[in-house]
């Protein structure tokens, strides 16, 4: 039996080649009918489901909300827009957005928590407990949380400070009303008293040990005159070791009875 001949190394990879083109043809031709077939109205998305924290928000407003913003089907769906779309919606934090084979899509929400109101009364801006702004109806939250104000960019500062010096008031049982950071650097607390106190620039732990030393002194001091905290219309503790006071019913000021008394020359 005679030896076969051996195929050309020319031929063989010409072969090779032409395999490997025909396979990419075929990859790219199924990929393509793939494509057009999932891009058919095949399959439609049929319900939008949500769950998570919806305290502000019911599910028929969200769907309302978001379906009219939502593109494609089932498959083709952005769920990157679907996430924004959610999230766009007033007091939405976060959403997480996934599909439910065959034609649903699941959105679970997590909803903002207010512990503070932010800016001015006429605006409508809260921050949360993680010291973010966001806007929203703030006639569905507490009239009882503080107000806060300063640079944008830092109110989870501005959030820490009060949750520092919020504790500090508590045993003389002072609340913290409003506090504010100005552009400058400075620290300005209002108590539920009307009292306002400078408390000058530094950070946390500065303002605090600060705050504590004023607040230690001015009692033993308004103690002296017959008189609460709650007297305390104001004080300015950016001197230097030392504060300016201004206390209801007291005064420093010695009056000239000259002056007083028309009938002393």
């Amino acid at each position: 039996m005679a030896d076969s001949i051996p195929v050309p190394f020319d031929v063989r990879l010409m072969n090779i080649t032409a395999n490997l083109v025909f396979v990419a043809c075929a990859l790219v031709l199924l990929a393509a009918g793939g494509w057009w077939v999932l891009r058919q109205p095949f399959f439609p998305l049929a319900a939008i489901r949500v769950d998570g924290q919806v305290t502000h928000n019911n599910e028929i407003t969200l769907r309302a909300n978001v379906a009219p913003q939502l593109s494609g089907n089932f498959f083709t769906v952005d769920l990157a827009k679907a996430r924004a779309a959610f999230e766009s919606v007033p007091w939405v934090r976060k959403a997480v957005v996934r599909r439910e084979f065959p034609n649903r899509l699941r959105a679970t929400l997590t909803e903002q928590v207010p512990v503070a109101h932010w800016g001015d009364e006429a605006a409508s801006k809260l921050v949360n407990n993680f010291g973010e702004v966001f806007e929203a109806n703030v006639a569905e939250v507490d009239d009882d949380l503080p107000r806060l104000d300063g640079p944008v960019d830092q109110a989870g500062q501005v959030l820490g400070m009060y949750r520092v010096l919020a504790p500090i008031f508590q045993p003389y049982e002072l609340k913290i009303d409003e506090l504010e950071l100005s552009g400058r650097g400075s620290w300005k607390v209002t108590l539920n008293t009307g009292a306002i106190i400078e408390l000058g620039r530094g950070n946390a732990d500065q303002v605090a040990l600060r705050l504590q030393v004023f607040l230690k002194s001015v009692t033993a001091v308004a103690q002296q005159y017959g008189r609460s905290l709650s007297y305390v219309e104001g004080a300015d503790l950016r001197h230097r070791d030392a504060y300016a006071l201004r206390m209801r019913g007291v005064t420093t000021v010695v009056n000239d009875p000259k002056k007083t008394d028309p009938k002393k020359k």
